[in-house]
Formats: structure tokens, C-alpha cells, sequence
């Protein structure tokens, strides 16, 4: 096995106690020890002698959740919030902490950005919880309260981004941050999520509203696809299509419920894929954004492969040892009507899949 060789940059390092405080009433399995399990990936990782800078978040202020929700919307849900704990929507919860939690999440993908565009650091994870990429321009759902990737996105193009790429490899589609950037053509979506599944958004045909054809691409992957599917998909469509948009800013809604162990998908990956994925995006950031690259964590409820997957996905953004391509099998290839449909919804935009 190639021993590790330490990249040129630091990891920025955004998280707070905080965050823990935000609990069911119950078992759910978006609970607190998820944010112990991703800290302890990191902390792996960066022991193999890569360089960590610890930033603590701040609380989001107003202007800068009024760029992806809507204020209304804004003022019912902190009044929700500050009354008796209780569900949002049948999946998600919250108590006498979420408010700070929800907000801290938030601020912390702004504090993200500032660091990214500010000097020579260019890689930062934010984990955090509750995740975000489900909340809405007007709803918190599935597990989301606000959507901190968004956030991260609209506060880029706010200090002077061109165009902000956001890959999504949660296996749930990030429904929310869809619904925020449809129309808006300077945010690139790609979404890689398994179909039929929650939310049951997220199809091919979801292109990008009248002002932004093509900044959402949308790849929908059977049940049961593996490392080599998804490295099939990266290949013919992500891959491509990041290059031409040529993004300033490369942020990753980063959740690990594809893992072949999560209990709420049927996908089949497993760390190393994870370590590739990254690896393919930091050289993305690298060619086109001068190696700006954040990372918010999403889902993945299996804790030790949450462990498991952020400790490979830092590897994969900071080592610059050869990263194998997860392998082709027979499972492999049932991506590839999928991919071949993306195909065809996609061309008429990006010309690099004619």
C-alpha cells in the first residue's frame, strides 16, 4: 500500500458542541453521536500527518438566510421553534436547541466560504447538524431545518463568485437545494441519488428553470448500484460537465447513506468510493477554482461507516497518493440507461456529452 503523502493545504475544520444539542425525544436516526462518528473520521484522516485549522462557526444573520428562504417562512419557523419541542413534518424534529443549532449550521457555511476565498487554505468540512439540503425555499423536511449548502452557495456568489458548483452524492436528492437555485444561472446542481426514493424529486427531466437550462443536472441511480456506478456516472456526466462550467467555488453536500450498510438506502458503496469521488472533485477545484473546495456534511446513519466514509473523503481531498477507481462488475452497469438518459436530457446544453 503507497504510504500517505501530506498535500500543500490545511483542512479547515468547522464544528461546535452545539450541535449535539439538537436531540430526539426518542431513537431517530439522525442523532448526535452521527456528529461523534464524522469528527472521529476526520481526526483519522488528519493523523496521518495532514495540517488541521479548527474555525469555530457563528450564527447566521437574517440577510443571509433571505437569500436562499423566504422571510415569511423564516419568521413562522423561529416562532415554531422557540414553542415546546415537537416535528416540523413527520421526519423531522426539534427541541430547545435546534433554533441555535439550525442557525450555528448555517453561519457556519458563510464562515466556510469566507475562509475559502481568504488566503491560501483552500479545503474546509463543515459538520454539522441538523443537515440541510431537504429544506426548501419555504419548508424545513427530512430531517433539514435550513439549508446550509445553499446558504454557503449564495453567500459565495454574494462576495463575488461566478458560478458555485454544488455536487450532491447523498443518496437522497437534495430536493431543497434544487427547489432554491432552479432558476438561477450561476449555481450548478448535480445530484447523484438513488430513484425511487425520498423525496421522489430529482428525475432526469428536472433540468433547470427558463433562465438556468442545464444548471441542474439531475442523475437518478437504480437501487443496488455500486463504486463502479457511481464512478460510471463521474466519468460520462459530472466530470464532463464540471469542467465546462469551469466553477469558482466547488462545494459537496456530503452524506454517506450510499454506503452498502446505511439502514435507510439500498445503494452498495464503500469508503474507497467515497476517497475517489473526493479525489475527482479536489481535482476539479484544483483545475478550475484555484482548489477552493467545502464540504457540509448531509446524511449517512450506519456510524461506523460514517466514521468510515469521512475519514476516506478527507483523504480523498487532501493526500496526493494515486486513488484506485472503484472496480466495474456486473452491478456496475445498471446505471447505464440511467446514465444514457441523462445523456440525452443534458446534450442539448453542455456540449461536451454530444
Amino acid at each position: 500500500m503507497p504510504s500517505e503523502t501530506p498535500a500543500d493545504t490545511s483542512l479547515a475544520v468547522l464544528s461546535d458542541p452545539r450541535f449535539l444539542d439538537h436531540a430526539p425525544p426518542g431513537f431517530h436516526p439522525e442523532r448526535p453521536r452521527r456528529l461523534d462518528a464524522a469528527l472521529a473520521g476526520v481526526d483519522r484522516a488528519l493523523a496521518r500527518g495532514h495540517r488541521r485549522l479548527d474555525l469555530a462557526p457563528r450564527e447566521a444573520v437574517r440577510d443571509e438566510l433571505e437569500r436562499v428562504h423566504d422571510p415569511a417562512w423564516l419568521d413562522r419557523l423561529e416562532r415554531t421553534l422557540a414553542g415546546p419541542a415537537g416535528y416540523l413534518d413527520a421526519d423531522t424534529y426539534f427541541n430547545g436547541a435546534t433554533r441555535e443549532a439550525a442557525w450555528l449550521a448555517a453561519g457556519g457555511a458563510c464562515a466556510l466560504v469566507e475562509h475559502l476565498l481568504s488566503g491560501d487554505d483552500t479545503r474546509g468540512f463543515l459538520l454539522a447538524r441538523p443537515p440541510g439540503h431537504h429544506a426548501t425555499r419555504t419548508r424545513a423536511m427530512g430531517f433539514c431545518v435550513l439549508n446550509h449548502v445553499a446558504v454557503a452557495a449564495a453567500h459565495a456568489l454574494a462576495r463575488g463568485r461566478r458560478r458555485v458548483a454544488i455536487v450532491d452524492w447523498d443518496v437522497h436528492h437534495g430536493n431543497g437545494t434544487q427547489d432554491i437555485f432552479y432558476d438561477n444561472p450561476d449555481v450548478l446542481l448535480v445530484s447523484l441519488h438513488e430513484s425511487p426514493g425520498y423525496p421522489d424529486t430529482g428525475y432526469v427531466h428536472e433540468t433547470g428553470g427558463a433562465h438556468a437550462r442545464g444548471m441542474t443536472v439531475n442523475i437518478p441511480m437504480p437501487a443496488g448500484c455500486d463504486g463502479g456506478s457511481y464512478a460510471m456516472a463521474f466519468e460520462r456526466v459530472v466530470l464532463p460537465i464540471l469542467h465546462e462550467a469551469k466553477p469558482d467555488l466547488v462545494l459537496v453536500s456530503a452524506g454517506y447513506d450510499a454506503h452498502a450498510r446505511d439502514p435507510l438506502a439500498s445503494m452498495l458503496l464503500d469508503r474507497g468510493d467515497y476517497r475517489w469521488m473526493a479525489a475527482q472533485l479536489r481535482a476539479v477545484a484544483e483545475h478550475t477554482a484555484q482548489g477552493r473546495m467545502g464540504l457540509v456534511l448531509e446524511g449517512g446513519y450506519d456510524l461506523s461507516a460514517l466514521e468510515e466514509c469521512v475519514e476516506d473523503t478527507v483523504l480523498g481531498v487532501l493526500s496526493r497518493d494515486p486513488v484506485e477507481r472503484p472496480a466495474q462488475t456486473p452491478q456496475s452497469h445498471s446505471a447505464d440507461m440511467v446514465l444514457r438518459a441523462v445523456t440525452r436530457a443534458q446534450r442539448e446544453f453542455w456540449p461536451c456529452l454530444r
